[in-house]
């Protein structure tokens, strides 16, 4: 069997874009995929679409335009996960031999809807009582801060490393340079986490990808996918850690299993940066260093672009902003583009190997509903 590729790469920027919508987005990315693969449409064999607030159907109506020839459309929906999980679903149909070529996207369009936190379902009694995302993460904030004998100083580095990160990345159109006391004083949205300290959750933005076991026929190097896995959350019937990633430690270990790896092997990250205090909980999930070190290795600079192993070199959801159907896609890209000496100005020079984590929603009971973590190679 030939293995599976990434062989094109195509994202918008990411902001507000009021005059175009979703399905806009979607194709401006897909055809920047084609482009970049090197093929055209008619060759694709199946369509997958990671979508989280469009309307029905969402992969049919960002095509129709497109001359797609009548294949399979498969849309995905798994909250933040969604574009992450249309690709596992995908690089599933390519190694069974199913399909040859196919077209992984994502989207959302966020300014077309009210401002404010992501809504979630009133049925659950976690949000029923206000266990918001912001409510939740500054409750895991608050806490590791305790548990450590941190201060917020910790939380602000972090918005302060991808937004120098976020400055060299020409689709975050939101971001903007700030400094520590600057992020400190920004408006409180849930103490401890201020506004810099949370990513924007008004934003625009689509990304794609192109899979093939064909031969390579685009612009760059194609791109291993050495592990590809999802992972549901586990419903907890006793007191738990609210500190510990339980999901994501989880879906990583079973990554690395599936690549032959272990996380000193990474030279790239893109983690789920939602809020400040996730990327500090994911260093430790994710085994880039023991339990209670993730700030001292934040200090180190390790996690910085010039450091030993950088995360979230894009800016992160902090710096990009977080459209839910394309975040998996975008963090993909991205890991791509430094894999094949294409970031620019934020290139990491040393990078062969990169993991990509995101994870998608909140239900009760659980840490997250899903997580997916990808290791892409040379």
């Amino acid at each position: 069997m030939v293995e599976p590729k990434i062989q094109g790469l195509g994202i918008t920027d990411f902001g507000r874009f009021p005059e175009l919508n979703e399905e806009a987005l979607a194709q401006s990315a897909i055809l920047a995929a084609l482009t970049d693969a090197g093929i055209e449409m008619a060759e694709v064999q199946a369509f997958y679409c990671g979508n989280v607030f469009g309307q029905m159907l969402p992969g049919q109506r960002a095509l129709r335009p497109l001359g797609s020839l009548g294949g399979a459309v498969y849309n995905v929906n798994n909250a933040c996960s969604s574009g992450a999980t249309a690709f596992n679903l995908a690089l599933q149909a390519l190694r069974s031999g199913q399909y040859e070529t196919v077209v992984v996207f994502g989207m959302d369009h966020l300014s077309s809807r009210a401002g404010g936190p992501l809504p979630l379902s009133n049925d659950d009694w976690n949000n029923r009582r206000g266990m918001i995302m912001p409510a939740l993460y500054a409750m895991r904030a608050q806490r590791y801060l305790h548990d450590y004998d941190l201060s917020v100083d910790v939380l602000a580095n972090i918005s302060v490393k991808n937004r120098k990160h976020g400055l060299l990345n020409p689709i975050a159109k939101f971001c903007k340079l700030a400094t520590r006391e600057e992020v400190l004083a920004s408006r409180m949205i849930a103490e401890p986490l201020t506004l810099l300290q949370c990513c924007p959750a008004v934003v625009d933005g689509a990304a794609a990808v192109v899979l093939s076991t064909r031969g390579g026929k685009g612009q760059a190097s194609p791109i291993r996918v050495r592990a590809s896995v999802v992972q549901s959350g586990i419903f907890e019937t006793a007191s738990v850690d609210m500190t510990e990633a339980e999901i994501t430690a989880r879906t990583a270990g079973i990554a690395y299993e599936q690549a032959g790896i272990g996380p000193a092997d990474l030279d790239v990250l893109e983690v789920h940066d939602a809020f400040t205090i996730s990327e500090l909980l994911y260093y430790e999930a994710l085994g880039l260093c023991p339990r209670g070190e993730a700030a001292d290795l934040l200090a180190s600079g390790a996690t910085a672009l010039t450091g030993r192993t950088p995360v979230n070199p894009s800016g992160g959801l902090l710096a990009k902003g977080h459209p839910p159907g394309a975040t998996g896609l975008a963090q993909i890209v991205e890991i791509c583009e430094q894999l094949q000496g294409r970031a620019g100005k934020r290139q990491v020079y040393h990078a062969r190997v990169g993991l990509t984590q995101v994870t998608g929603g909140g239900i009760s009971g659980v840490d997250h509903a899903a997580c997916s973590i990808h290791i892409l190679s040379r």
